[in-house]
């Protein structure tokens, strides 16, 4: 995909949108519909909602669960959150994306969970506070509850396997801003690997992934601390990413996952691989 493949975003008044900023200067109703496609189509087929009003099917009829769109004017933010239920505490699809000063669009987060999944608490200690991805304080059982079940550092629960169709239906927006490229922070070695999968290339951080698969190789400095001396420090973690990403968010490297940042740019794909024969 090129920009060139995708309309330009016009608006109902005929003026051409380049920003979020630009669309956040529409009315309510104008923005709701332009941002819609974004959401991902199960939450239209598998959990009912109405592709026009975008309220939750209700049997009460009182409609007050809805797929919030914030989207202020003035400002070059958008986030869409969607519960199942009013009362939810988690999403069932949340994302934030902003504009950059440098002509660019950020993807800021973007989480979809399985609402029928079981619920981890690693974004809160023992005693229930909130503990800014684990990097305030850490809920170990839970994060060895979560780790078992197959979950990456950071998830609560279990996804619903629909990143990439909201990725490049997120893409085709971006395009269509005529926006060249977007950039990122992935949250843990995982989520970098992951975006490598779509295409992206590092802006910072490309030397220390090398260094992580490099380290993790038989006799490596990293293969060497995983010496039983936390759940999360196993041998054989070397060989799956998440194992991987576990270890890392255990703090096993020398300094903090920090200042990774990564782009795309739009329709090309970097062919980045850090990886030496590694399953995810």
């Amino acid at each position: 995909m090129t920009n060139g493949n995708i309309k330009h975003l016009i608006a109902a008044d005929g003026l051409p949108m380049f920003s979020i900023r630009d669309i956040n200067a529409l009315p309510q109703g104008e923005k709701e519909k332009i941002y819609a496609p974004l959401v991902p189509q199960l939450v239209f087929d598998r959990f009912g909602f109405d592709r026009q009003t975008f309220y939750a099917p209700d049997d009460s009829g009182k409609r007050e669960n809805k797929i919030r769109f914030i989207c202020p004017t003035g400002l070059g933010l958008l986030r869409i959150e969607v519960r199942r239920a009013i009362t939810d505490k988690d999403c069932l699809f949340f994302v934030e994306m902003a504009d950059t000063p440098y002509g660019q669009l950020e993807l800021s987060f973007c989480l979809i969970n399985d609402p029928d999944a079981p619920r981890f608490n690693v974004d809160q200690d023992q005693d229930g506070r909130e503990n800014s991805f684990a990097t305030v304080r850490r809920n170990i059982p839970e994060e060895i509850r979560a780790m078992q079940a197959g979950l990456s550092p950071n998830q609560v629960r279990r996804g619903l396997k629909t990143f990439k169709p909201f990725y490049e239906q997120f893409e085709r927006f971006v395009a269509s801003l005529g926006i060249d490229m977007i950039v990122a922070e992935p949250l843990s070695y995982s989520n970098a690997v992951r975006y490598e999968r779509y295409g992206f290339d590092y802006i910072t951080g490309k030397q220390l992934m090398l260094y992580i698969d490099r380290e993790f190789q038989p006799g490596g400095v990293l293969y060497k601390r995983l010496d039983g001396s936390s759940p999360f420090r196993q041998l054989g973690m070397e060989k799956t990413v998440r194992g991987r990403s576990w270890a890392i968010h255990d703090g096993i490297l020398d300094q903090p996952w920090d200042n990774i940042k990564i782009y795309k740019n739009i329709g090309k794909h970097a062919k980045i691989d850090t990886l030496t024969n590694l399953e995810y």
